[in-house]
């Protein structure tokens, strides 16, 4: 860190020990403003929706920033003057961040004007960052250093693995899926199905479909749609399984599992025939189902004759003379 162009005062000292290699992830609080007489807030991040955090080592565009963090403590509390020269990055740094992280919709300024510092035509959309790139300033960081979790002691995001690490992060997610739904916390089950399907399906669209790797992701899809379309009939959420059974039995329509549970929900949400047509079928398919999809079967007749019989009295009363 260049002492000259970066000036670091101690506000409150930290504890513990520096694991700052490469991959190590940084939480913190930062606040920014001028280095003027009468100081103006730029950013606060305790104004946003959640703390900060910055893997180290992955070039993050405010260069500076991780140069003063690799200087801190756990705990520690510090203040950043730093020369306007190291800065200019700043202004689209933290247009991302506050697009990112604040709590409310951001209303950014519609006139465009051009920005000749970045070379930006329309501008930023903020006024001050706007007004920062015009006229650059020197700006003071105020950063508590919340946690660092070293390489490999926290789970990575997701756009920070490579292809390999993206790949092996879905069976592990399908897997905290299934120890949840063991455990009968359907919701969280539910979360974790939800997230490796989400990977499998970013993974899923840089392949074209059909070719082998395609078919081989769409292979891991199938058993997390059908778990999480359990875990959503079990939370009443039916329209939903019905349309992730829909899914597999789109390109498998013998799927068993998917018939069955399409066909429960189908008898929640009271559709007589496609719930007769996919539980008779699934029975045709697997003989072990019969006794479940006759319980299913007898609960949506017995939904029949309580309808019947509602509809009954409502016609009757239509036509009864006052």
């Amino acid at each position: 860190m260049d002492n000259k162009l970066i000036k670091k005062a101690l506000i409150q000292p930290g504890k513990g020990n520096k694991d700052y290699s490469d991959g190590a992830k940084v939480t913190f609080h930062i606040k920014t403003e001028t280095c003027e007489e009468e100081a103006k807030l730029v950013d606060n991040s305790r104004q946003w929706k959640e703390p900060m955090e910055l893997i180290l080592g992955k070039k993050f565009k405010l260069e500076v920033l991780e140069a003063c963090i690799r200087t801190m403590l756990p705990g520690e509390i510090a203040s950043f003057d730093i020369d306007k020269s190291l800065l200019t990055s700043y202004p689209l740094v933290s247009k991302t961040l506050r697009e990112a992280y604040s709590k409310t919709k951001i209303n950014k300024e519609k006139k465009p004007h051009h920005c000749c510092g970045m070379g930006f035509k329309e501008g930023l959309g903020f006024p001050d960052l706007d007004e920062l790139v015009k006229n650059p300033k020197n700006l003071k960081f105020i950063i508590e250093l919340l946690k660092v979790a070293g390489h490999g002691s926290y789970r990575k995001e997701f756009w920070a693995m490579n292809e390999d690490e993206r790949l092996a992060s879905i069976p592990s997610l399908k897997e905290e899926g299934n120890k949840s739904y063991r455990d009968g916390d359907h919701e969280d089950a539910s979360a974790k199905y939800s997230e490796a399907l989400g990977r499998l399906e970013q993974l899923m669209l840089r392949e074209k479909p059909g070719d082998e790797e395609w078919e081989h992701l769409y292979q891991m899809k199938v058993p997390l749609l059908l778990n999480f379309s359990q875990c959503q009939i079990l939370q009443g959420q039916y329209y939903q399984a019905i349309e992730h059974c829909t899914t597999v039995l789109d390109k498998d329509p013998d799927n068993v599992k998917a018939l069955f549970r399409r066909g429960r929900a189908y008898v929640e949400v009271f559709s007589p025939a496609e719930a007769r047509k996919d539980l008779t079928k699934a029975t045709n398919l697997d003989t072990s189902l019969a006794l479940a999809c006759r319980k299913l079967l007898d609960q949506l007749a017995k939904m029949e004759a309580e309808k019947n019989s509602q509809d009954r009295t409502v016609y009757s009363k239509m036509f009864t003379s006052s």
